[in-house]
């Protein structure tokens, strides 16, 4: 044997000597367990519904945890590392082995047990510690799997689902100690739930993924996730491929600035919903000590398409022209124009520009305010757009329900012949609650009224297709903030070829943004969320004067004053469009009537009343130019399939 080999040994003992007893005293001083756990002491193997061999494949070193059997654990600290003297038998043994590691390397594979996601050596256990002393990334083991019953055990209900996964990726690096991270995992890289993984996408994954760990050990967050939560978090935002375009230290940079993401998924924590606008604090010093009052705002609105060649953008633009006005010259405010690509460019240029605020008024820009949010934490980005997972960007819409709910009032007592239809434009959160909503006014004053739905994100002209089954009260999406010309109402009646505007909302989006700006000026803006990693949502609704209805001068005065009280009581919270028994088109009853529901459900409400005749639609059967808008918004955006072609492998 090579001398010098023997010596570099012996020192590699030495250094694996200290980490040991240092593992050891720590683990004692802190009441731990301080030898490496016993598999056969964990689990009774007898209780086990199945055993597997998985035969000889590489396994990641960092999960070697423990031995099968008692044996020598107490020759090894908890890490794997050495405790007894070098001049033992077993020292010189080990210093042999490292020895010819050194010089020809390890090839005989160790033997091995797997539980739960973590490995457990029969065979082989200074070859282990030996090359964990090294760091050696991956060991060579033959591996049997031992398989627990499955229970309602979070982290035994995850393994059953790594198991899976292990099937069709081939994978031990990845895991999840809660359920449906490797379908959310598969979904976000794009590819199929059932799609088995090649040897390329393995070996790039593996790189990736390798390069994203060690940018996080560079960056020094710490969040209590595992690498492949933060990896899942890092995928909210980002593509796979990025990975490989940047330095170690940009990815560790990229990573800092994700951390309310990471605090996102390591807490679980749901969209946190504002209902109303906050009360403003009338208590000067209080607002003083907890927080920062702007004295001047710079704002910037993000349009996709010109105010002229969009209703909908039309009224934001107007809104825009109302903060101006109102808040004279406390707030700037520049509009930008961009299209979908270019969007994150755009509002790179509005912050050079001094936007301190950026409202981004339609919802494909997400993507894009994500981006620009994990680059500039210090900036306020919201989209408009209902119910999303991201902390670091704030979503607003109005309770659109609610003006459902007296449309349907209105359509109901119009129909003459007992028919009314409403049509719907995407199966996205919010709407459900909004047809479900519909359906329940009109039958609150007409019980023989028979709702039809239909959709126009699967016909080209729903509305039409109403017409001809006899039904001339239709209720259509909301296009625009204010109507002007007869289009623009979203409930009418056609009749004798003759269209009557009946009812339609009102978007104030001037009063919104006037309430979200002046509460930032006032230091506002963090009440709306009890912890900084949530994800916040504005949803107010006709009590807030950001949403309101106006009716047709067509109606009867009696229909229009019913309309009134009506929408006085939803405005004070005195009525309340689901707090009655409520059962869904599967027969179910899905609200008993007590309590009702919370905004929460309202707004993530993914199923129809038994009142309406109509049914939300497969994202397959939707029309290609809608399916992009689903993917972000759908209500069961988290089940779709991936896009043909998207892999980021």
């Amino acid at each position: 044997m090579d001398q010098s080999g023997w010596q570099e040994a012996q020192e590699q003992y030495k250094k694996a000597l200290k980490q040991a007893q240092k593992y050891y005293k720590s683990s004692v001083s802190a009441g731990r367990y301080p030898y490496p756990p016993v598999l056969d002491e964990l689990f009774d193997e007898q209780a086990a519904v199945s055993r597997m061999e998985l035969g000889l494949i590489d396994i990641p070193t960092e999960r070697i945890v423990g031995t099968k059997a008692p044996g020598r654990r107490a020759a090894f600290a908890g890490n794997f590392m050495p405790l007894l003297p070098s001049d033992s038998e077993f020292g010189q043994k080990w210093i042999s082995l490292c020895a010819a590691h050194l010089s020809e390397g390890i090839h005989d594979p160790v033997r091995c047990y797997e539980y739960m996601g973590r490995f457990y050596v029969l065979e082989g256990n200074k070859r282990v510690s030996v090359l964990k002393s090294y760091d050696n990334p991956s060991v060579s083991a033959v591996v049997t799997r031992i398989i627990p019953p499955l229970t309602d055990d979070p982290e035994t209900q995850a393994y059953y689902e790594f198991m899976r996964f292990y099937e069709l990726s081939g994978l031990y690096t990845v895991m999840f100690s809660q359920p449906d991270g490797y379908r959310k995992l598969q979904a976000a890289l794009g590819l199929e739930p059932d799609h088995v993984w090649t040897g390329e996408e393995r070996k790039r994954f593996s790189s990736g993924f390798s390069r994203l760990r060690d940018a996080l050990a560079l960056s020094g967050v710490r969040t209590g996730l595992s690498a492949s939560e933060v990896l899942l978090a890092w995928l909210r935002v980002y593509h796979f491929s990025e990975i490989f375009e940047r330095s170690a230290q940009e990815l560790a940079k990229e990573l800092k600035s994700l951390h309310t993401e990471m605090e996102s998924v390591a807490h679980d924590r749901p969209i946190s919903v504002s209902t109303e606008p906050p009360a403003p604090d009338k208590n000067v010093v209080s607002r003083l000590l907890g927080s920062v009052i702007e004295p001047h705002l710079t704002a910037a609105f993000i349009y996709t398409q010109p105010p002229e060649a969009s209703r909908w953008i039309a009224g934001h633009e107007l809104g825009r022209r109302e903060l101006e006005e109102r808040l004279g010259d406390r707030v700037t405010t520049r509009a930008y124009l961009c299209d979908g690509a270019g969007a994150g460019e755009t509002m790179e240029k509005a912050i050079e520009e001094g936007a301190q605020v950026i409202f981004a008024v339609t919802p494909p820009l997400v993507d894009a305010c994500c981006r620009v949010a994990a680059r500039h934490p210090q900036v306020k980005i919201l989209v408009c757009a209902l119910s999303l997972p991201y902390p670091g960007v704030r979503t607003y819409y109005s309770r659109t329900y609610e003006t459902k709910f007296l449309s349907g009032v209105i359509a109901g007592a119009m129909a003459d012949n007992n028919e009314v239809g409403i049509v719907a434009d995407y199966p996205i959160y919010g709407v459900p609650a909004a047809i479900n909503a519909f359906a329940l006014g009109a039958r609150s004053v007409n019980p023989r009224v028979h709702v039809r739905l239909r959709w126009s994100c699967l016909e080209d002209d729903p509305a039409e297709a109403l017409r001809r089954e006899g039904v001339r009260v239709i209720s259509k999406p909301e296009g625009v903030a204010r109507p002007v010309h007869t289009r623009d109402w979203s409930l009418y009646m056609t009749k004798d070829g003759v269209v009557t505007p009946l009812a339609a909302p009102v978007w104030n989006w001037g009063s919104f943004y006037e309430l979200v700006v002046g509460g930032i000026l006032n230091g506002a803006w963090g009440t709306a969320a009890h912890e900084s990693y949530e994800a916040v949502n504005y949803w107010w609704g006709l009590g807030s004067g950001v949403l309101d209805m106006k009716t047709g001068d067509s109606l009867p005065d009696s229909l229009r004053a019913l309309a009134r009280t009506l929408r006085r009581d939803l405005a004070e919270g005195t009525l309340e469009p689901f707090r009655r028994p409520l059962r869904g088109q599967d027969g179910l009853l899905r609200v008993d009537g007590t309590l009702g529901l919370t905004a929460r459900e309202i707004m993530t409400m993914d199923w129809l009343c038994a009142e309406v005749d109509g049914r939300i639609p497969r994202f397959e059967e939707l029309r290609p130019a809608s399916r992009d808008l689903v993917r972000t918004l759908g209500i069961y955006r988290d089940e779709l399939p991936p896009e043909k072609e998207a892999t980021q492998l």
